[in-house]
């Protein structure tokens, strides 16, 4: 029988913190072996811990006091990090050096990989790092009247909570952005529709900064001549609206700069919308870009599979190295996206044959692996879910040779882009026990700083 959590807190106790899990909690064990979790504790301290919650085979607890620091223990740049009430939640390691925060993220790449996926790569790539700050191109902040206080708040939401962090400053999104903070508080605060606008996205571009307005009832002509206003105000700043879900998104007015990212190596330029999946680190996915397709490495006369392949950001680049490419993403209407934009860039970039098309990627059977042609090598990008029909397909076209037919073969190698350790763990396992690959590197990629999250990247040949 499970025993239920308890509220009331223990007395503070002496614990020695040996790890630090994703999340960013402390893990100190006791003698018996059961894991206590505590938040704010680093590796190699010895902490006061105060348990607050309880279950058969772990606890959790509040940190009290440090007695023994990490030397990896820096202080936090942002006055609203922390672990205090109301603290925001959109960072969960500024406590922590960077380059250390890089180094748990690779053990948890390691990990994930050989206790899921029962794989170890032959050898591990230098993690792909950018700057540290100012980096996130892409949020989503919440918006609240608060009438209590007489004030609107926008920003993340509070540690562990649902309510909105009381934040003016963030040190995460570039400057400029943070500079709006307070700006976009007021403006909000002083419009009709202070109560249904519930949250403010924000999308850079090489040239713009766009802030998509959800808006749950429609706005009045005062609150869109303020719109114009803050624009004008704020140089560089372009509204748009959303009224329903992503695809009702609108430019609030015409003219202006486009907003686009450039991958220069190339000679691409990307043009996208704001609610357009994009990479939230320009900076790293300029490297991110470069790594894959030098990993790839395709020849000018082989075909190249870019599966999940989204707006071209992997098959735009890709088209210039490659002797043929071929995209496959989820929809008709995201595809119809990626050939404008390869039209786009084929104007005065040279490309190489480009095709699109769209699959249900989480439904892909061996006889639609095998129509959509054979390959020399795959560059897979999946969302956090994963390509395991994808690599089952492959994997039972490896155990049953007779559905390959007489020309298919399986690409030779394939880079995997993964933001989800445990998913790529997964298929890396179907990959390598079924399929007939090995995992001859794999690295981390610190696409989100002081967060938990862990995008990385592994190569798979064939022997």
């Amino acid at each position: 029988m499970r025993s239920k959590d308890r509220k009331a807190a223990s007395p503070p106790e002496v614990l020695r913190v040996d790890a630090l899990d994703i999340e960013a909690q402390g893990v100190a064990r006791r003698e018996d072996g059961k894991v206590v979790f505590i938040d704010g504790a680093l590796p190699g301290e010895t902490v006061t811990a105060s348990v607050h919650r309880r279950k058969n085979n772990w606890e959790q607890a509040s940190l009290v006091s440090v007695q023994r620091e990490s030397s990896q223990r820096v202080v936090p740049r942002c006055p609203h990090f922390g672990l205090h009430e109301g603290a925001c939640g959109g960072c969960k390691m500024q406590h922590l050096h960077v380059g250390a925060q890089v180094a748990i993220k690779q053990r948890v790449l390691e990990d994930n990989l050989w206790h899921l996926g029962k794989v170890k790569a032959d050898r591990m790539l230098p993690a792909i790092q950018g700057p540290d700050w100012g980096y996130r191109w892409r949020a989503r902040f919440s918006v609240r009247h608060v009438r209590k206080k007489e004030t609107v708040l926008v920003g993340f939401h509070e540690r562990k909570s649902r309510y909105v962090a009381d934040i003016r400053e963030c040190h995460v999104v570039p400057p400029h952005v943070s500079a709006l903070l307070l700006p976009l508080r007021a403006l909000i605060g002083s419009m009709e529709a202070i109560e249904t606008c519930p949250q403010i996205e924000l999308a850079c571009g090489d040239e713009v900064t766009a802030l998509v307005l959800r808006h749950l009832e429609p706005l009045s002509e005062g609150d869109l001549a303020k719109l114009r206003r803050f624009a004008l105000d704020h140089p560089g700043v372009q509204w748009w609206l959303q009224a329903k879900g992503p695809d009702t998104v609108k430019l609030l007015d015409e003219g202006g700069p486009e907003l686009a990212y450039a991958l220069p190596e190339y000679g691409i330029r990307m043009p996208f919308r704001p609610t357009d999946f994009t990479q939230v680190n320009p900076h790293i996915n300029r490297v991110l870009v470069d790594r894959a397709v030098r990993l790839l490495a395709p020849a000018r006369h082989e075909r190249v599979i870019d599966w999940f392949c989204g707006l071209g950001n992997f098959t735009l680049p890709l088209a210039t190295r490659a002797g043929e490419v071929h995209g496959i993403e989820g929809s008709e209407a995201l595809v119809a996206r990626s050939r404008e934009n390869h039209a786009l860039n084929a104007a005065t970039t040279a490309l190489a044959p480009t095709t699109f098309a769209a699959r249900n990627l989480f439904e892909m059977t061996t006889q639609q692996l095998v129509e959509d042609g054979r390959a020399d090598r795959w560059l897979v990008d999946p969302p956090r879910e994963g390509a395991f029909a994808l690599a089952k397909a492959l994997a039972d076209l490896e155990q049953n040779p007779a559905l390959k037919g007489d020309n298919w073969q399986p690409p030779r190698r394939i880079v995997y882009v993964s933001c989800n350790p445990a998913t790529l763990a997964r298929d890396a396992g179907l990959l390598v026990h079924q399929a007939g690959y090995r995992c001859s590197a794999a690295g981390v990629v610190n696409m989100f700083p002081h967060t938990g999250h862990v995008e990385s990247i592994a190569v798979f040949d064939r022997p």
